[in-house]
């Protein structure tokens, strides 16, 4: 697999250099490096003069860090390469807003796929050749943990002995965590987790993203949390819905469901049963607790449990 990178700022540069790190460095066949959105005019009129004058044949764009009108070069560059799959991910509200995603795919043939996960570590197999190949090593990340647990099931008095990395955070940041975990308890790991991406330091926006009414970094974190407490099995802090005070979704017009980050990024975190109550997927809840805020009934608790 032939990969071109369009980068850009301080994001697109740990973008880079954690694909480069990790898994695809001989994959990468070229690189261009464009101004920081400080140093390019808020609006561009004319895109001709920032394509980059040498675009090798490749299977997939990936376009990192690229804020406003620059983004609009990505047509071009597919179409001088060949390429028929492009990533841009999403770190900054502002970055890649809809209507230009929507300029952008207008601007390429039906037979081009192109994804805006929001953040990157949310990229998931889609369907595509050379999208789904590159989330075999990036994208949501993915854990592989052992305790020191006497027992089959792990216990909350257990520390974490190893983890590996089974696909991580294109930025780098999983392999991080993972490093920093050892020896961690596994009461604390998902929480210690949050915070080492903290350290790494993530590098996406602490600005609000209206589109999720949360920030695209809290995001990023949900997705972190979510692969340690699959790797472990379980999770210790747990959102729960009291199915004697929720009056459902023809009453409350899916206030949780519509205020969750999750599921306005495309995960099913809040669904209703059969019953037409709402059920939390614990797992991948990242307990931001915008759904406590929002239930107009005060269904939904937060209790400390091994669940």
């Amino acid at each position: 697999m032939k990969i071109f990178i369009l980068s850009s700022g301080e994001y697109g540069s740990k973008i880079v250099n954690g694909i480069a790190t990790h898994g695809f460095a001989s994959n990468i066949i070229g690189i261009h490096e464009f101004p920081s959105e400080d140093d390019l005019p808020e609006f561009i009129d004319d895109i001709s003069s920032y394509i980059p004058e040498n675009i090798p044949e490749s299977d997939l764009i990936i376009a990192v860090g690229l804020y406003g009108d620059i983004n609009m070069v990505i047509p071009e560059v597919v179409k001088k390469s060949g390429a028929k799959s492009v990533i841009a991910p999403i770190y900054h509200p502002k970055q890649l807003p809809l209507g230009l995603q929507n300029e952008i795919i207008s601007e390429l043939d039906d037979n081009t796929t192109i994804v805006f996960p929001k953040p990157f570590c949310g990229l998931t197999p889609i369907g595509d050749e050379f999208i789904d190949k590159f989330t075999e090593v990036f994208g949501r990340p993915k854990f592989e943990i052992e305790t020191d647990s006497e027992s089959e099931e792990t216990d909350l008095d257990s520390n974490i002995s190893s983890i590996k990395v089974i696909r991580g955070a294109p930025c780098g940041s999983s392999w991080f965590i993972a490093e920093n975990l050892n020896g961690v308890s596994v009461k604390d790991a998902e929480f210690e987790a949050n915070n080492k991406l903290h350290n790494f330091p993530c590098v996406a926006s602490m600005a609000t993203d209206n589109a999720t009414g949360d920030t695209i970094l809290h995001i990023a974190s949900y997705r972190t949390k979510e692969a340690i407490k699959r790797a472990l099995g379980f999770t210790f802090k747990v959102p729960m819905v009291d199915e004697e005070a929720c009056e459902g979704f023809e009453e409350c017009e899916n206030a949780c469901l519509n205020s969750c980050p999750n599921v306005l990024t495309g995960v099913d975190t809040i669904y209703y049963n059969d019953d037409g109550k709402a059920v939390i997927d614990p797992v991948s809840c990242g307990v931001c607790e915008i759904c406590i805020h929002e239930c107009p009934y005060g269904a939904i608790e937060v209790y400390e449990k091994k669940s």
